[in-house]
């Protein structure tokens, strides 16, 4: 058997520090969470990983499409997970605390549930259980396929920012040149997981100590969504910020929240 491509990822943090795995949304890579790793990794050891094709240009992008899986609209959440966890096994962790963004939020739900004696926190940041209908993801990957990713740039913006024009902004220059440089195979195989993706007959199943953070201007995952997460999970926390679906307009408030959960939930794994 031919081994799956590993996930491009970075770790930084002290060796012995607990874990804390950051994942990042669809068509963005592990620079995402810059404005938060930095002061978390002086307490955890942090690995960001980024999704298949994504993480910039080749050579710099994560391997796959999709790890396992032979064709257009196969790929799943749950393979993506595995890739996540064979990376958590390749630096020789168990456990591990887990926070994502949108569909890196759900990357973490789906391991909370298959392997909840590994998960030791979960936080969700803008995501869902459901993601909506498998049609407009099943058509964004054949137009990705087809035209690349470049067809997304100008309807992006006001999907990803609580104001379009953060587009402008240093910010949203990077985010958007990652999406432009992101394979096109890879973004179409994560939307076809995000096409057959419902945890919602499986919230109860989740465990792990788990935060749930709501953009108060997200359009793609309305706070519908994050209260949704937060009422199927025993015992989940949920708060709001000031921001759109990628959470970047309020990185100070994300941060201390974060932190504030993975305190809470204890450093000692």
């Amino acid at each position: 058997m031919t081994p799956r491509p590993p996930l491009h990822h970075r770790i930084d943090g002290p060796a012995e520090a607990p874990l804390l795995v950051l994942g990042p949304s669809l068509g963005t890579r592990a620079a995402v969470w810059e404005p938060h790793a930095t002061a978390l990794a002086g307490h955890y050891r942090v690995l960001r990983y980024d999704l298949p094709g994504h993480g910039g240009p080749p050579g710099h992008r994560s391997g796959g499409p999709a790890p396992g899986t032979p064709g257009p609209g196969r790929t799943t959440v749950e393979d993506l997970a595995s890739s996540v966890l064979d990376l958590v096994d390749h630096h020789g962790r168990d456990r591990f605390h887990y926070a994502g963004i949108s569909l890196g939020g759900a990357i973490g739900a789906q391991l909370a549930v298959r392997h909840p004696e590994r998960v030791a926190s979960l936080t969700l940041v803008c995501s869902s259980a459901h993601f909506g209908a498998p049609g407009p993801w099943y058509e964004r990957a054949a137009l990705v396929r087809r035209e690349g990713t470049g067809a997304l740039l100008t309807a992006m913006p006001g999907r990803w920012f609580a104001d379009p024009a953060t587009a402008e902004t240093p910010v949203g220059k990077e985010l958007l040149r990652d999406l432009a440089t992101t394979d096109p195979a890879g973004y179409a195989a994560c939307c076809d997981a995000l096409a057959r993706y419902d945890l919602r007959g499986e919230l109860a199943r989740i465990g792990a100590a788990t935060l749930v953070l709501g953009g108060v201007h997200d359009l793609a995952t309305p706070l519908d969504h994050a209260r949704e997460l937060a009422e199927g999970i025993p015992g989940a926390t949920l708060k709001t910020v000031a921001t759109g679906h990628l959470a970047v307009e309020e990185p100070d408030a994300v941060g201390a929240a974060l932190a504030a959960h993975l305190g809470a939930a204890g450093r000692g794994l």
